[in-house]
């Protein structure tokens, strides 16, 4: 059987990376209908938007994705194409495991993470107003009207929504990936203490769904000491659910743990049957075109693919070829070497191919 899946090229560092995870996929034996289409700042230039129409239609078709990073343009430009992605199929689970592997530079062993971030609401909704608008300008004096708040008039504005039915969803996949997973436990992260009308729906509704699940530990953290836990004692943490922007925040923390978002996969879930496999890391590009830019990444979230489409015995497969090569050290990137000049480090295209050829040495 094969697998129908759109190959989203990105811009920057994104093509190389989407080659070589492509081929590095391809050498596990199974067998992918690619579709590959452009999406980000070089189809900005070529079609006059970062998200031609083609590749919702393609995603629309395959229902599974895997995508190359993308370049998000800071204060100006284009919002996120990778926002719109997710609020386009309403994948409103982001999926982001940290683990770490031995011979990957990092303070910490043994951490096996999971965060679930929450990814349609909360302040990265995109509702917000411009500063000096008018309409920004008669929304701050509805709201000084309406709360009694002082706002300076020089103000830009953005609404937090966080809402019920959007909370429980998020929580319970995170129950529903800790059962099936056999996790132990689920921590969701907040900070109720201060914003009691947002962040303090999302911590009850949380405790609500938490009570369909006996068999799984629960407990929550205002987000600030949940900082401070993860870097003192990570280990008593195992799946963590958060709203969107601190899970953005706190994902990025935990692939710290584990020595980077070069090893930091994600998947993007919703209830609709499509879902959207990424790299945590951004588009590099000043990177661009020189094979230096470590694939390990968006390989992983290509296991992460593998599991979805059922074909699980090649998901640990490839997996295991990562983790050997990793382990072995040889055939590596520069950012996974004890020193990151050290001359003997590969490029892109030649750690994919060790990885590949990994694949039949490995046993799972």
């Amino acid at each position: 059987m094969r697998h129908p899946v759109t190959l989203i090229l990105g811009d920057g560092t994104g093509p190389e990376l989407a080659a070589v995870t492509k081929s590095v996929l391809e050498s596990t034996g199974v067998a992918f209908e690619w579709h590959e289409v452009e999406a980000g700042v070089d189809a900005m230039e070529k079609y006059g938007t970062p998200l031609p129409d083609a590749v919702l239609a393609s995603i629309k078709k395959t229902k599974t994705c895997i995508k190359a990073p993308i370049t998000t343009p800071v204060g100006t430009g284009f919002r996120s194409v990778n926002v719109a992605l997710r609020k386009e199929f309403e994948l409103y689970a982001c999926l982001r495991p940290c683990k770490t592997y031995t011979g990957v530079r990092s303070r910490y062993d043994n951490i096996d993470l999971v965060i679930f971030r929450e990814n349609t609401e909360d302040l990265y909704a995109g509702i917000e107003f411009e500063e000096g608008a008018p309409k920004t300008k008669e929304l701050i004096g509805k709201i000084m009207e309406l709360s009694g708040a002082k706002i300076r008039p020089d103000s830009g504005i953005s609404i937090k929504p966080i809402s019920i039915s959007g909370s429980e969803r998020i929580v319970k996949a995170a129950f529903e990936y800790a059962v099936k997973k056999k996790r132990k436990k689920v921590t969701a992260v907040h900070k109720s203490n201060i914003m009691k009308f947002t962040d303090g729906l999302y911590l009850a509704t949380a405790r609500k769904v938490a009570e369909r699940y006996p068999s799984i530990a629960f407990e929550d953290r205002i987000v600030d000491n949940m900082c401070m836990q993860l870097v003192q004692k990570p280990e008593d943490y195992d799946v963590l659910v958060l709203p969107n922007l601190y899970g953005d925040i706190l994902s990025d923390l935990c692939a710290g743990l584990i020595g980077g978002l070069g090893i930091a996969p994600g998947a993007n879930l919703g209830d609709g049957g499509i879902a959207i496999f990424e790299a945590t890391h951004g588009s590099a590009p000043k990177y661009k075109g020189q094979n230096k830019v470590n694939p390990t990444a968006m390989i992983l979230s290509g296991v992460l693919m593998l599991e979805h489409l059922g074909e699980i015995e090649a998901a640990k497969r490839l997996e295991a070829a990562v983790a050997h090569v990793i382990r072995e050290g040889k055939s590596v990137t520069y950012d996974m070497k004890a020193d990151r000049n050290d001359k003997s480090a590969v490029g892109t295209r030649e750690m994919g191919a060790a990885i590949s050829a990994a694949l039949g040495l490995v046993r799972v």
